[in-house]
């Protein structure tokens, strides 16, 4: 995406970017939702008659129905750009060069990389969860009838996984907006793009059209995410409320505290090693960072996550082939997340029962969700219908799952984020190993003089 005419000027503080506009939005939002939440809900008790109770929720839905409304309808223009995007940027990333060995070597080393990366989420969550046992003395108590549906869904063997990944039909692929479906479809379109020699010529130009318009696209529509992101969040804390919070606070304070000992050694780890300048890199991912984790959507991030990794010097063949790709292979935070959660439910089901879950039995339990949580790319909630079908697995109580799904919006944010932030940097870190990587241009881009 070119860079808007602000991108690179010093501005003054009243004129935020698009970052720290999304920033305010996303206090405006909170505060909003607390409020509405607060003043709706006062005087609302154990001891207040039912019909008072269903009129306060009644009027809560409806408030925070219009504030949905623009929240979806953002997500909605954002989502509706992604199928012809990523089928562009592939097309035109794979079929412009020559060299078609190139694109099996990149998919082999982004599947080992996303597999180092996922197993070593799971095992900072495991550690984590340990060390700060949250799940000790915690009391389990949810109703269960909430999750009858997600119940009954069961994640992807490796062989629907597979199957999965070819479409039927590319159309209503793009209809779905399967990023991994779409992905095969591109690969194998830009290889035929590719023999077909002149012929191809005219697919190729005109996939490179559409990549820019659909950049521009994304440039329209991300001026409208500062209020994309104030209702989102607005949404989340006016369902929720600030309490639910404070009841599960120790589980939400060891899955943000794992995922920032996951993001500073392990991500921090891999951007020394490959020798990935640091700052420009974090504000090249900043405004996707917080766009993911205000909308809890990582679809919501990926267009600017895409001209933001081309900006910062990774090949745009790579950044259209690793950063789909990641999307069903490379959830860091969703992985780290059903460590925590599993192992808290186990250990407040210890308390319980006084049946003890061993460090053996959660290094089983995190070798079948290494294994699960890889086709769970198309199913809704995916991150806790795997965490349903591992309880189940290992005959721990489902009202373990049905008192995290309370807070399960405000753990959502926090995963989400880390996965579009683990993808952009399996981008750069691919594009290093390919040698493509832009370092100077990554510098002028988004280096100390770029930035305002």
């Amino acid at each position: 995406m070119a860079s808007s005419p602000t991108d690179n000027e010093h501005k003054p503080w009243y004129r935020p970017g698009l970052g720290g506009q999304m920033l305010v939005g996303l206090i405006l939002g909170t505060l909003v939702g607390w409020v509405a939440h607060a003043w709706i809900m006062a005087g609302i008790d154990a001891t207040t008659p039912m019909e008072q109770v269903d009129q306060a929720n009644t009027s809560l839905d409806h408030f925070l129905s219009w504030v949905a409304l623009v929240r979806d309808i953002f997500l909605h223009l954002i989502q509706m750009m992604i199928a012809p995007l990523v089928f562009a940027s592939i097309v035109q990333g794979i079929a412009g060069h020559e060299d078609m060995k190139k694109v099996g070597r990149i998919g082999v080393k982004s599947l080992i990389y996303f597999e180092v990366l996922t197993s070593l989420a799971l095992f900072v969550g495991l550690l984590m969860v340990n060390l700060l046992k949250p799940g000790v003395g915690a009391v389990l108590k949810g109703d269960t009838s909430s999750l009858s549906a997600m119940a009954s869904s069961k994640p992807q063997t490796v062989i629907e996984t597979l199957l999965h990944i070819f479409p039927k039909s590319i159309v209503d692929a793009m209809a779905r907006g399967d990023v991994l479906e779409i992905v095969a479809f591109s690969v194998i379109f830009a290889l035929a793009v590719s023999a077909a020699g002149d012929a191809g010529k005219p697919v190729l130009a005109w996939c490179e059209s559409l990549r820019q318009v659909m950049f521009k696209f994304a440039g329209l529509i991300m001026t409208f995410a500062p209020f994309g992101v104030a209702a989102a969040i607005a949404v989340t804390v006016g369902q929720q409320g600030l309490g639910a919070l404070l009841d599960l606070g120790k589980l939400l304070l060891t899955l943000y505290l794992a995922l920032i000992v996951f993001m500073v050694v392990v991500l921090g780890a891999v951007i020394w090693l490959v020798k990935i300048p640091l700052k420009p890199f974090v504000r090249a991912v900043r405004d996707p960072f917080l766009l993911a984790f205000a909308t809890a959507n990582s679809e919501a991030a990926l267009p600017g996550a895409f001209a933001r990794m081309e900006r910062f010097g990774v090949p745009r063949g790579i950044v259209g082939f690793v950063l789909p790709m990641g999307y069903s292979f490379n959830l860091d935070g969703s992985t780290l997340y059903l460590a925590v959660a599993s192992v808290f439910i186990a250990q407040a089901a210890e308390g319980a029962s006084g049946v003890h879950f061993g460090i053996g039995q959660q290094i089983l339990m995190m070798l079948t969700l290494m294994l699960t949580s890889k086709g769970v790319a198309a199913v809704p909630r995916a991150s806790l219908v795997v965490l349903i079908a591992a309880l189940q697995s290992f005959n721990l109580p489902l009202a373990g799952a049905a008192m995290i799904l309370g807070v399960d919006a405000f753990m959502d944010m926090a995963r989400t984020s880390v996965n579009v932030l683990g993808n952009c940097l399996a981008s750069v870190v691919v594009a290093r190993w390919e040698d493509e990587f832009d370092a100077a241009k990554a510098q002028a881009e988004f280096g100390d003089e770029a930035t305002g």
